[in-house]
């Protein structure tokens, strides 16, 4: 069965939008500046995407903000976005839970510090209730690690005995992947000029259409976003069917 229209009855705006943010270095290198320096104005560029989300309507917004191989990074520059991501968990959770917007992280929380760890669980405790946007920050995420995490719970209750081996399928292994209670992204935009998707949602990324941009992430502005929606909504989503199937008008299969 074909999903649902993104957005209620509009097909050309996402339900879910998933984001790579990249070139923060880059833009900072071409001013001869701090990779720091990029990454702060990489963090205004956040603030630029979620009034867009909440502008458009869009009902989710996943941003890869700090990936499991990031860990890897000189050991000055992940403490400096240690302490960026600190100062940003301090400064704006009240603002968002203003907005309706609802804070969730995804990824190896554990690496955290612990201040910054209970500062998380503070953003997700303030605005759980909030529905206007649901705004999730993969941090110190990796689509591997998410799909191995599915496996294993999913073996832990086979070898208690609360579940079958013949149980388990795709809806089985969905159900136990991070964001399993959202719908997927619809779109996936990633900056910085980069083709690929960097181990990023891999499991929820299956169907989802791939928009890419040489645009550096602090160069993000509405107009960049809007033309990935524009381009977005000019595209067939077929879902595995052909392109006569999902054709078929709406006053044919509403009867």
């Amino acid at each position: 069965m074909t999903p649902e229209p993104a957005n209620g009855s509009d097909p050309g705006v996402p339900r879910h939008l998933a984001v790579i943010m990249d070139g923060n270095g880059r833009w900072a290198e071409r001013r001869r500046r701090p990779r720091m320096i990029g990454h702060r104005a990489g963090a205004r560029a956040v603030n630029t995407c979620i009034d867009f989300c909440l502008e458009r309507g869009i009902e989710a917004l996943t941003l890869f903000a700090f990936s499991s191989e990031n860990w890897g990074r000189p050991e000055e520059e992940v403490g400096a976005l240690m302490k960026l991501f600190m100062n940003a968990l301090e400064r704006e959770v009240e603002e968002m839970h203003r907005r309706g917007v609802r804070v969730r992280f995804i990824g190896e929380r554990e690496r955290f510090s612990d201040a910054i760890a209970q500062r998380m669980a503070h953003a997700e405790s303030v605005t759980a209730r909030n529905t206007r946007l649901h705004l999730n920050i993969a941090a110190s995420y990796g689509g591997r690690w998410d799909i191995a995490e599915a496996a294993r719970s999913l073996a832990r209750d086979v070898a208690a005995g609360r579940l079958s081996p013949d149980a388990i399928d795709e809806h089985a292994v969905h159900a136990r992947t991070c964001l399993a209670d959202l719908p997927p992204p619809d779109l996936f935009i990633r900056t910085g000029g980069d083709l690929r998707i960097s181990n990023f949602l891999l499991w929820q990324l299956a169907y989802t259409e791939l928009w890419f941009t040489e645009a550096l992430w602090p160069e993000l502005d509405a107009a960049t976003l809007q033309s990935a929606l524009d381009d977005y909504a000019r595209r067939q989503r077929r879902f595995g069917l052909t392109g006569a199937q999902v054709a078929v008008p709406r006053t044919e299969t509403s009867e």
